[in-house]
């Protein structure tokens, strides 16, 4: 199998940076299913893939759903090839100091990132120890060190690390590698609207966040999508079971 007949499964794709690893993988040879609730986001972006000549197919689903996910992977495999790349990147954000924290929040948190990766690694990984070759790669954050008013979400990315080095020692025999990617601070809609929610224009927001990275800028989607690119390569297949910080520094 060539890496130009390889399919890559990418979460929470109909934008920012779920779209931006779609393209960068589409751009590296992989056929792209595009898995995302947003119909609008994903028409856009398997238009755009299309387009430009490559295989994409857009599946709306909620990857919480065990059956949606069976389906999901079950299309993908049907439309555009056997997914052996994964990237489990759909989230959500639902903040509150702990003690203003509704369960619902904390359910929800868990059930994308979780719940979510869980059911779709577990779908596919048959695909690709078929296939003796396969690569899952997991979206953690710097939350995962803890962040105040994130109980949730960053006990979510942190579990996903652990969730993350697990698959490594059960699919390695197999061909297939796990690594995760902790992402910092990232220019996206949830940023936008975090930036809103606190009542600051987003260049301050932006501008105070780079002002605290070693680098001296923010992430821009792009940097998460080169990562994705060098582990879902062949070139990364000595590299499995790792937590990547693309933060601009050494932490959050």
């Amino acid at each position: 199998m060539t890496e130009q007949q390889r399919t890559a499964l990418v979460t929470g794709a109909g934008r920012g940076i779920g779209a931006e690893i779609a393209r960068r993988l589409a751009s590296d040879g992989f056929n792209i299913a595009a898995i995302d609730l947003d119909k609008a986001g994903l028409d856009a972006l398997t238009s755009e893939l299309t387009a430009a000549g490559h295989r994409a197919i857009g599946i709306v689903a909620d990857i919480s759903d065990e059956a949606a996910v069976e389906a999901a992977v079950a299309r993908t495999a049907d439309e555009v090839g056997p997914p052996v790349v994964v990237v489990n990147n759909a989230g959500i954000i639902r903040d509150n100091l702990l003690f203003k924290m509704a369960v619902s929040d904390w359910d929800l948190v868990m059930n994308v990132h979780l719940r979510g990766s869980f059911l779709v690694a577990r779908a596919a990984q048959k695909h690709m120890v078929e296939a003796k070759w396969g690569r899952i790669i997991n979206l953690s954050s710097t939350s995962a060190l803890g962040n105040r008013g994130q109980a949730n979400y960053s006990a979510a990315k942190a579990g996903l690390q652990g969730f993350t080095k697990t698959l490594s020692l059960e699919l390695g025999p197999f061909g297939v590698t796990a690594n995760a990617i902790a992402p910092g601070f990232i220019e996206t809609e949830m940023t936008a609207s975090t930036a809103a929610r606190m009542g600051v224009s987003f260049e301050d927001f932006t501008a105070k966040a780079a002002a605290a990275i070693p680098v001296r800028r923010t992430g821009k989607p792009a940097d998460i999508a080169n990562a994705v690119s060098f582990f879902a390569s062949e070139n990364a297949g000595f590299v499995s079971g790792q937590v990547l910080y693309v933060a601009g520094g050494p932490k959050a």
